[in-house]
């Protein structure tokens, strides 16, 4: 019970100093980013966003599949201890293809053209489906830093299109099948589904583009949050939901 409590006391204290040095690196990769400090981008800075869109079908396709034992799939929280406030129940469950750089085998293995394309993204670290139940709202919140840029792919989008959207700070955006967008989710950012249908993106995450000092500190931070709690259990739960699903299967 003593060691329980002095483990979570130090983990909050990790947290905690992590994201005050994290605001410090972030001020500075923002002055040597090379695509500019917005909380949206056009997707032309990443130009091969037009291949994802002219593919969207093939992923659909996959996604189906993965669709059809939605129930057993995991929710983020299951996943990811730390997203308990934003995540509840079974409203945002995921489909886990790489976290932080880490390739969750079987789940690529079971998409093999979605990960095609994801695997011609440069400093790909993060990627999966991202499915939302109806009526569900995540609530406003930060990522840890704005190191890594986000993409996501339409893929399964409500018919009430504007009741279905994403703040990231002060700008709205919608979802569309088959499109992208890109924005920095070190933003505040929080997203609603006032709809009675599901919404599911492919959601992604590559390093951002910037100058060498830039890139070095960012390598820093990155390598440093993988031997965090925050990434260490991520990753343990996702060995441990993908030997469950083999031994299953």
């Amino acid at each position: 019970m003593i060691s329980e409590k002095l483990r979570q006391g130090r983990r909050r204290w990790i947290k905690k100093t992590g994201r005050r040095v994290l605001h410090i690196t972030d001020r500075f990769i923002a002055r040597q980013s090379l695509i500019g400090d917005s909380p949206v981008f056009n997707k032309s800075v990443f130009p091969w966003t037009a291949d994802f869109e002219t593919n969207w079908e093939s992923i659909r396709k996959e996604l189906d599949e993965v669709l059809k034992d939605t129930d057993s799939l995991p929710s983020f929280h299951d996943i990811s201890p730390d997203q308990k406030r934003i995540s509840k129940g079974d409203n945002w469950k995921t489909f886990i293809f790489y976290g932080l750089g880490h390739r969750v085998d079987g789940n690529c293995e079971r998409c093999p053209e979605t990960v095609k394309m994801l695997e011609r993204c440069a400093d790909l670290q993060n990627a999966w489906f991202s499915i939302l139940k109806p009526g569900y709202r995540i609530p406003p919140h930060k990522g840890p830093t704005n190191g890594i840029v986000r993409i996501h792919l339409g893929l399964i989008i409500p018919e009430q299109r504007d009741q279905c959207w994403i703040r990231v700070h002060d700008q709205i955006l919608h979802w569309e099948e088959g499109k992208c967008i890109v924005f920095d989710d070190s933003y505040e950012h929080e997203v609603q589904n006032n709809t009675d249908q599901r919404r599911v993106v492919l959601f992604f995450d590559v390093i951002r583009p910037m100058r060498t000092p830039g890139r070095l500190l960012n390598r820093v931070a990155l390598a440093l949050l993988k031997k965090t709690a925050y990434f260490r259990d991520a990753r343990k739960n996702m060995e441990q939901w993908e030997s469950t699903r083999r031994r299953v299967s």
